[in-house]
């Protein structure tokens, strides 16, 4: 073995190792050549060119996004327990906590997309903002149970502060946009400086202390990139990072409620079930998974798959390429996360409806599922109504599928029912909007 160093113009990199070839290997080495890639100790943050071609996800990105479900996560797991338990103000705490989360996701993945170089110093604060999102996550159930958490606020520190120093290497090596860099740097870290003062708030001021905080930090790129210009993002690769998300969400909501079954499975079979989705309360009946379940199963596997066929049914990049759709994409996407979470903690909390192991009533877990679909679908709705220039009337299909949402909760006779007629509303809106596209796109010629 022996290690060969790479120099680079803007300083050093670890070595890039190398290993001889011998006489027992396929090819005359005994374990081949094997070369690592090095990865350079600094180098200068350059903005990244927004029309690179084949711009995808890096795997340190992938990594972000894992670390940060565990958040998303722990959030949900907070909701189930609360809408099994019947206490509906928990709906609060998981809008507040989930803005924490996707603010600190989307204000990396902006910043990744325009100034990701790849060295050692970015690879060590996408780690340390990463920490920070796992110290969140273990505060959750604190600020579910006294409105404020300490651990929380650190954990949201951490990630804001990482952001603060990812900000500064830009401003000092992309001096074209040195003004936006600093204007984002100096405005994170005013307002996270009010977040942590916000701990010693009046326990009556915690709600409007955190609008107009959330309004701030809203405000902090508009004026950022509004004065000073933007940042060289990759449309198609924001697109593709916000599909992964959306992907990694959906399956929480799948993890949520097979987590929730198999409480069900545990306590039929006398054993004790595990993980954050499981019911709060113990189970009155003792058969396990019956055949009133079914529906439930069933309508369950049909929102997601409506869910993700709604989300994929057009490309992104085109919408994130029109100057005046970026700002709804980014932050209109909030809604869209939030909800599909959402249906997980909905959907796990409609299991242990129909186990006899919650204290909320059928009609409140229906109603509580039918309000998420209904904003995710109206979201994604909205979303591409404003991309096509449409007005009001074309919000129409969306208001349509989430009025029928809800009136299928009013109506159904179960909760198992709800969940099953929420899933054929879904799984209509897929297959009309399915039939469409072929009509539009005329009859497809075979090949002889």
């Amino acid at each position: 073995m022996c290690y060969s160093w790479v120099t680079h113009a803007t300083g050093p990199v670890f070595p890039q190792v190398v290993r001889r070839a011998g006489p027992l290997a396929p090819g005359g080495g005994i374990l081949g050549e094997v070369s690592i890639v090095p990865v350079p100790l600094r180098r200068a943050v350059a903005a990244r060119d927004p029309h690179e071609d084949g711009r995808v996800s890096t795997p340190l990105e992938l990594l972000f996004d894992l670390v940060f479900v565990v958040a998303v996560a722990s959030n949900a797991a907070q909701l189930h327990h609360g809408l099994s338990a019947g206490h509906y103000g928990t709906v609060l705490g998981y809008v507040l906590t989930w803005f924490a989360i996707w603010w600190a996701w989307m204000n990396y993945t902006w910043f990744a997309s325009a100034y990701d170089n790849d060295d050692v110093g970015f690879r060590l604060l996408t780690f340390v903002i990463m920490s920070g999102a796992l110290v969140l996550a273990a505060g959750v159930p604190q600020l579910f149970d006294s409105g404020n958490s300490g651990v929380v606020v650190a954990g949201y520190a951490v990630m804001r502060f990482g952001m603060v120093a990812m900000w500064l290497r830009a401003a000092a090596g992309h001096p074209e946009g040195r003004s936006t860099a600093l204007a984002y740097a100096g405005g994170i870290a005013a307002v996270q400086v009010l977040w942590i003062a916000r701990l010693w708030a009046p326990e009556g001021w915690l709600v409007a202390t955190f609008v107009l905080l959330v309004g701030a930090e809203l405000a902090v790129p508009l004026l950022a990139e509004g004065r000073s210009g933007y940042t060289p993002f990759h449309p198609h690769h924001i697109a593709e990072r916000y599909g992964l998300m959306t992907i990694i969400v959906l399956g929480e909501v799948i993890l949520a409620a097979v987590a929730a079954v198999q409480g069900v499975i545990a306590a039929g079979a006398g054993s004790e079930g595990g993980g954050g989705h499981t019911a709060p309360f113990e189970s009155s009946a003792t058969a396990g998974v019956t055949w009133g379940m079914v529906p439930l199963i069933v309508g369950g596997l049909l929102v997601v798959f409506s869910l993700w066929w709604g989300y994929f049914a057009r490309k992104n990049g085109e919408l994130v390429e029109r100057e005046r759709m970026v700002w709804v994409f980014g932050y209109g996407h909030y809604l869209v996360f939030a909800s599909i979470a959402a249906v997980g903690s909905a959907l796990a909390a409609a299991v242990d409806v129909v186990a006899g192991s919650s204290e909320a009533s059928p009609r409140g877990i229906a109603l509580a599922l039918a309000v998420s679909v209904g904003v995710a679908m109206l979201a994604l709705s909205a979303l591409h109504a404003l991309a096509d220039g449409g007005g009001l009337a074309s919000l129409a299909p969306g208001l349509l599928v989430a009025g029928g949402c809800v009136l299928v909760a009013l109506l159904a006779p179960s909760v198992a029912w709800a969940v099953l007629g929420v899933g054929l509303v879904t799984t209509g809106v897929v297959v009309h909007k399915v039939l469409v596209g072929a009509a539009a796109a005329g009859p497809v010629e075979v090949a002889a």
